[in-house]
């Protein structure tokens, strides 16, 4: 007779013990504005999926795009310990 097992790992996925730990869900926050500036510049890009992007198409891709790359920068500037980029002065 053989036994039929589960693997435990799959059947309890959501266990209390795998919840997000809370430097986790800090680093989340910190990364907010990043995600929801990245979200608008794909909303952006998706407006113009099925036709031919105009003017007003451009801009709001390019204002959303400047959006982004701002809060990336605000991202980096803020977080301590990163690395500093190449070609910076010493």
């Amino acid at each position: 007779m053989n036994h039929i097992a589960t693997v435990q790992d799959a059947v309890t996925a959501f266990a209390d013990w795998i919840e997000p730990t809370d430097a986790e869900l800090d680093a989340i926050e910190r990364e907010m504005p990043v995600i929801l500036a990245d979200v608008d510049l794909l909303d952006a890009r998706i407006m113009t999926l099925d036709r031919t992007p105009n003017e007003l198409d451009a801009r709001r891709i390019r204002r959303a795009r400047r959006r982004a790359l701002a809060a990336r920068v605000a991202l980096l500037n803020r977080t301590p310990g990163t690395l500093p980029l190449p070609g910076g002065a010493a």
